[in-house]
């Protein structure tokens, strides 16, 4: 099964989980801006890879925005060279609006990872030969007051469904790149990672490029730098 389809797929069966307080909104880019997720797998998506990285969840500047994992909405739009149809989610929260690539707000986990990506690989084909970028959880969660909430602190009986949905897409998504390496960006993605693919392939971890992060605030493109070299990977 394609990623596409294997993504479409995931969607339907989303629609069904319900989440109770203090989540208030719950946003499906995979669904309103599907236009964008769908080119980003069909541009991005094929082939094998040598490193698959992941992530936790959309932010709200980033992937709620664009259907891109880490998608900073200039990167999107101007390195990647990503366009599409970005609609409203079912339910918007009034201090969190989705505007596409219309939107002026910059996420500054997404913005550290491409930019250094875009540093290193210069264009997005020379990465994408090598590299491939998932989010474990394709959903954002966002509270009464507009907070963004992670998917680690939510309820168990309400993430145990989520997260099994969440698995069995990352195992086709494996299935169909065939990385050499899975990398967590974070402690949550490389934990999820060890526990659905065991010793079916290799796994590390980088740093998460969070601002919440007080070492990444310090330099995280030479944290990322180091971690790639610790797992023997070349970058260029």
């Amino acid at each position: 099964m394609s990623l596409v389809h294997s993504t479409q797929d995931l969607v339907k069966k989303l629609q069904a989980l319900q989440f109770s307080p203090p989540v208030a909104c719950v946003y499906n880019p995979l669904e309103y801006a599907w236009d964008m997720h769908r080119a980003w797998l069909e541009r991005f998506g094929r082939g094998h890879k040598e490193v698959l990285l992941i992530g936790m969840n959309p932010g709200p500047f980033g992937m709620v925005q664009t259907g891109v994992p880490f998608g900073e909405v200039e990167a999107v739009r101007s390195w990647l060279g990503l366009h599409g149809v970005v609609n409203k989610p079912a339910h918007e929260h009034a201090k969190r609006p989705v505007e596409g690539l219309a939107c002026t707000r910059s996420e500054v986990s997404g913005r550290r990872l491409w930019g250094w990506v875009a540093n290193r690989f210069v264009i997005p084909q020379r990465f994408a030969r090598r590299f491939f970028v998932h989010n474990y959880c394709p959903l954002a969660f966002l509270s009464e007051t507009g907070a963004n909430l992670t998917p680690d602190k939510l309820p168990k009986r309400e993430t145990e469904p989520l997260f099994r949905l969440c698995d069995r897409l990352l195992v086709q998504v494996v299935e169909a790149l065939r990385p050499k390496l899975v990398v967590g960006v974070g402690g949550f993605a490389e934990a999820r990672a060890r526990s659905v693919l065991g010793n079916a392939v290799r796994i590390g971890r980088m740093p998460h490029p969070s601002p919440a992060s007080p070492a990444a605030n310090q330099g995280w493109e030479r944290l990322a730098d180091e971690a790639m070299g610790a797992l023997g990977v070349a970058v260029p």
